[in-house]
């Protein structure tokens, strides 16, 4: 591959936090999915100590995809090198770094290093390439600053992780069909009135549905999933309803000799600016969460409840 072949780009934001904190940040991949908008899911696929890969789901130019990359971890050095491993056409190769530079005890500049390739070197791949390349760096540092930057402790108030579970007499597989067959949730689901469900990659879906709320309102959101059948699907919103600026959740599935225990996760960042035009000028940050846990939970509820009886109808 001569350097002609290969592009390479940087993209640096300065981040008003010590550089060994945005290092961790950027180190642990659990908390991806909630640090970048355009990541929807990352995990583990082989660990050691300073060597890991890892198996990423993001969107890119609006487009779902997945690929695995192989990390060097080099904490003395605050830099993070990654290479993709399996790439997803239009790219045919891509690595680069992230590198974390002191500035001050208390400031540092971060460099996001790009090097890559189109398959056959096509042209029309290559320009989507930049584009996505562009935008998802620009996102992905806009959003590391946001993050580091944030006050410890300011924001908890804000998160909200919650679950609901239920016993189901029947098995795994059943139960997985009903949440992951998402097309025919306006014919099994009273609360869902429309639903586009497109899976282009096995496992990995785009949904775009309407809900009823207890109110009567309806809500319109957009989530890509990752399917692991039968025992989990891991989402993330897209399009989020107003009291929301992130939704992250799963479904997981446990069988035992007694059937399965299933569980509906949910975690929620509220949006504090829609709040009094949601629910009224007197309402904080404590009535939103109220609302929004009460909101998901009935749906997930729901959505379990209808799953259990298709399940154990087929038991």
């Amino acid at each position: 591959m001569s350097d002609r072949e290969i592009s390479r780009v940087e993209h640096t934001v300065e981040v008003d936090a010590p550089a060994a904190d945005v290092y961790r940040l950027l180190a642990e991949i659990e908390n991806w999915p909630r640090l970048f908008h355009p990541t929807i899911h990352v995990e583990h696929v082989e660990r050691g100590e300073h060597t890991e890969r890892i198996r990423i789901w993001a969107t890119a130019n609006g487009e779902a995809k997945s690929w695995t990359s192989r990390r060097r971890l080099s904490p003395e050095d605050l830099r993070i090198d990654f290479r993709q491993e399996v790439s997803t056409p239009p790219v045919a190769a891509m690595g680069g770094a992230w590198i974390i530079e002191p500035v001050s005890d208390r400031t540092c500049r971060v460099r996001l290093l790009h090097d890559y390739r189109a398959v056959d070197d096509d042209a029309e791949g290559l320009a989507w390439i930049d584009r996505a390349v562009d935008r998802n760096s620009r996102s992905e540092l806009a959003a590391l600053k946001a993050s580091a930057e944030m006050v410890v402790g300011a924001s908890d108030d804000l998160l909200l992780s919650f679950q609901d579970s239920v016993r189901i007499d029947g098995s795994a597989k059943d139960v997985y069909d009903f949440l992951d067959q998402a097309n025919h949730w306006t014919e099994r689901l009273p609360h869902v009135a429309k639903v586009e469900l497109t899976e282009d990659t096995p496992g990995l879906q785009v949904l775009t549905m309407e809900t009823l709320a207890k109110d009567g309102s309806a809500h319109t959101t957009s989530s890509v999933r990752v399917c692991f059948p039968h025992r989990r699907i891991v989402y993330k919103q897209t399009v989020v309803p107003a009291l929301m600026t992130l939704h992250t959740g799963y479904w997981l599935l446990e069988e035992d000799d007694e059937g399965v225990l299933a569980t509906s996760q949910h975690t929620v960042v509220i949006n504090v600016e829609n709040i009094a035009a949601v629910l009224g000028d007197r309402a904080g940050v404590a009535e939103a969460r109220q609302y929004v846990q009460g909101a998901l939970s009935a749906n997930s509820r729901a959505t379990l409840g209808y799953a259990k009886d298709h399940a154990e109808r087929r038991a």
